[in-house]
């Protein structure tokens, strides 16, 4: 077992479960003597492939504030919880004798209970990562205890999805940032007006009236869409425009997203000329960004909003011409299962 994560009589711990059960009788007793012993014949060799796997891990590691950080993510088999051990003590090596500060996660992913080790050159940065690790795994953190400096815990179904192996690369990053001044923003955040003008620069805004004209033209090769993304509550305060398509702003990327199941009809290609707005194209520039993301290139945003179309005379109800459901024997996007 990583020792670590031994729970022997005399060792000092801090238990961060109110369980006293130990790491190791979680997933079970050591094997019988004789399979120790044999087990020990590959030490050996696990620290050759260890040293191989923290060479390649401290090269594609990366850098927050002084530290390394890193996600090391090993197969699963009968002694993998002594490799993880193998693979820390060699991590603590390399990097100490640079007098290197790190922080690494080392984990053998598999169905069933996966156990998780924290490794860092100081406890403070083991501790906090271990916090931030629990938070995101939640119910299915079986056990947890910090000991000796590192964080240990078993995991239930580990890396059986995409989320796990960025949840815990996200973990390693934010416990490796160095504690900050409340009053002063934390590198790499941006202002809203930054955001906002990062959003815009990625789009080719259109006014209302090119919005009116591109609706009604019927000589586009693409389906075209007007979206009114406001709450009911403005729609009845202000008015609204009978044709537009209303998606509030909190569903936005489920509709419009091909590959998403709860998709609109009209949304299943990657073509879509998706127009948005909202009461003053603050929120619509935003919004419009954001199905960049998933692959909407067209989309884009109308400036000024629908206070400006009601400021330029357009009419309060248009015939959309171009949103009509896919029609037999179209090709459409396959929506992920």
């Amino acid at each position: 077992m990583p020792r670590g994560l031994r729970t022997p009589a005399s060792s000092p711990s801090r238990s961060t479960t109110s369980s006293t059960s130990s790491y190791g009788e979680v997933i079970g007793h050591r094997q019988p003597h004789a399979q120790s012993q044999k087990t020990d014949s590959l030490a050996p060799v696990r620290e050759q492939v260890a040293q191989t796997i923290v060479l390649r891990a401290t090269r594609e590691a990366e850098t927050v504030e002084g530290s390394k950080v890193g996600v090391i993510l090993t197969l699963p088999y009968s002694s993998g919880e002594e490799f993880l051990d193998t693979v820390a003590a060699e991590l603590k090596r390399v990097l100490l004798l640079k007098q290197q500060s790190y922080l690494f996660i080392l984990a053998l992913p598999t169905k069933g209970i996966s156990p998780v080790l924290v490794c860092s050159s100081s406890e403070e940065l083991a501790e906090r990562a271990g916090i931030l690790v629990k938070s995101k795994f939640l119910n299915r953190v079986v056990r947890h205890e910090l000991r000796f400096g590192r964080w240990g815990a078993l995991i239930r179904d580990l890396c059986t999805t995409t989320y796990d192996e960025a949840a815990l690369w996200d973990a390693a990053r934010k416990a490796a940032r160095q504690p900050m001044d409340p009053l002063h923003p934390p590198p790499g955040s941006r202002s809203i007006s930054q955001i906002l003008e990062h959003a815009r620069a990625r789009l080719q805004r259109i006014t209302p009236q090119q919005a009116y004209e591109e609706v009604q033209d019927l000589t586009l090769h693409w389906p075209v869409v007007l979206v009114d993304i406001r709450p009911e509550a403005q729609r009845r305060e202000f008015g609204s425009i009978a044709g537009a398509l209303v998606v509030e702003r909190n569903v936005l990327e489920w509709r419009f997203d091909p590959r998403c199941a709860y998709r609109l009809p009209i949304a299943d290609r990657y073509d879509l000329r998706v127009i948005i707005f909202c009461q003053e194209s603050f929120t619509s520039s935003l919004a419009a960004a954001s199905l960049h993301d998933l692959g909407l290139l067209n989309a884009t945003d109308m400036i000024g909003g629908y206070a400006a179309w009601k400021g330029a005379g357009l009419p309060d109800e248009i015939e959309v011409s171009s949103t009509a459901p896919p029609t037999d024997g179209r090709i459409s996007v396959p929506i992920e299962t």
